[in-house]
């Protein structure tokens, strides 16, 4: 009798962490597990905005594939996902085609632009480290070409999309590595713009006030320019146009204002919301019992505040180990679990030594929030690789 298959699509967090969890709950002789990934490195989405500003060299941030996982329980496929057979049981990637018993769907976001126009073909996106690497290298360009091109202030001027976690953490990173750039160009820094729009109402929607009049408080006194309730209604090369109307000239423009599931979800045939599966509690992929969805692509409901949980690390990390359990559960007819989130908390890092964030319900400020975060970033390295990967690739200095 043949072995059932497991095919996971994704090296993210909820894909790495699954095929991580499986490897432990099965023994290999039980299921053939196989893991798909375009790169054969898995990255830490949550460090990229350091990597985009240049205050931490990529290659810190992602890990490879061989380090992580267990050769001989898993079976790694570097290629591209193209498209998802959901009623045949087989996935077509660039390369190859596979089948499968059971699929766990963990391919990630792609942009969310809202309709807004050139967005798309005119700003830079935090994703990967080849998008960051390019937003880093645009960036020292920039600078570079000031004083050789007529001091054009458009040059030094760049503008973030968006002021939730990602666009906050960017500009805090900004804030630090600006004054470097300076000193490198010959640049006053009052010269350099760094404006930060947001459509809301408030930077960081819905996070705890006391936090975000500390972090903007801080990140303005670093230079950094906040323009809420102010929608941008046009993006192209020369820069943003207002809803207001109003022009801002600028020669960098980042876009972190949301992120959707993965288009393959969508085009796969599955009723999604914004790119996202409402999966059911046990995160199956509702009417087909041998699908899984994990991260970016699953769409779980807080109900308490009967609203979706945003699709974060710590959520996909939690789905992975759930999803481990279950699949073993479904191939020994054992029960299967609810997926219940379990939110230890949240922080948000405004550059070095600053934070804000809160952990229960305690409120962190500065240094202490800042430790706590890279002590949450080490965690996930120890459940990763244990000790070795902390030693390795972690944050080990706290303060």
């Amino acid at each position: 009798m043949s072995k059932p298959k497991i095919l996971i699509l994704g090296g993210g967090y909820g894909g790495i962490m699954s095929a991580v969890r499986l490897q432990k709950e099965l023994g290999s002789d039980e299921a053939e597990v196989t893991l798909v990934n375009k790169h054969n490195y898995h990255y830490q989405t949550t460090w990229l905005h350091e990597n985009a500003a240049g205050t931490l060299h990529h290659d810190k941030t992602r890990i490879m594939i061989d380090n992580i996982i267990d050769m001989n329980k898993v079976n790694f496929v570097q290629d591209t996902v193209v498209e998802i057979k959901k009623d045949e049981k087989r996935v077509i990637l660039e390369n190859q085609e596979l089948t499968y018993d059971y699929l766990v769907i963990a391919l990630g976001s792609d942009p969310e632009t809202f309709g807004i126009q050139g967005l798309k073909e005119n700003a830079f996106s935090i994703r990967s480290i080849n998008s960051v690497r390019k937003i880093r290298e645009h960036i020292d360009y920039s600078f570079a070409r000031y004083n050789n091109e007529g001091q054009k202030d458009e040059l030094i001027t760049i503008v973030v999309g968006g002021a939730g976690f990602t666009g906050i953490e960017f500009v805090g990173e900004l804030a630090d590595r600006v004054p470097e750039l300076c000193r490198e160009y010959d640049i006053p820094r009052e010269k350099v713009r760094i404006v930060n729009i947001e459509a809301a109402p408030t930077v960081l929607p819905g996070f705890d006030e006391e936090l975000v009049e500390y972090a903007i408080n801080n990140l303005e006194r670093r230079g950094i320019e906040f323009l809420v309730n102010t929608p941008i209604k046009e993006c192209n090369t020369d820069g943003v146009v207002l809803a207001n109307g109003e022009e801002i000239k600028a020669n960098t423009i980042v876009w972190t204002g949301g992120v959707r599931g993965n288009h393959l979800v969508e085009e796969a045939g599955f009723e999604t919301m914004r790119g996202r599966v409402k999966v059911d509690k046990d995160l199956r992929m509702p009417g087909f019992d041998y699908i899984f969805v994990a991260g970016d692509c699953a769409l779980i409901i807080d109900e308490e505040a009967n609203r979706p949980y945003p699709p974060t690390a710590q959520i996909a990390i939690q789905q992975a180990y759930t999803i481990g359990r279950n699949i073993k559960a479904l191939m020994n007819g054992g029960k299967l679990e609810e997926f219940k989130p379990d939110i230890k908390g949240t922080v948000a890092s405004l550059g070095k030594g600053e934070a804000i964030g809160k952990v229960g319900n305690k409120k962190l400020f500065g240094a202490t929030a800042s430790a706590m975060k890279k002590v949450i970033d080490n965690r996930y390295l120890f459940l990763l690789g244990g000790v070795p990967m902390v030693i390795k690739k972690g944050k080990l200095k706290l303060f």
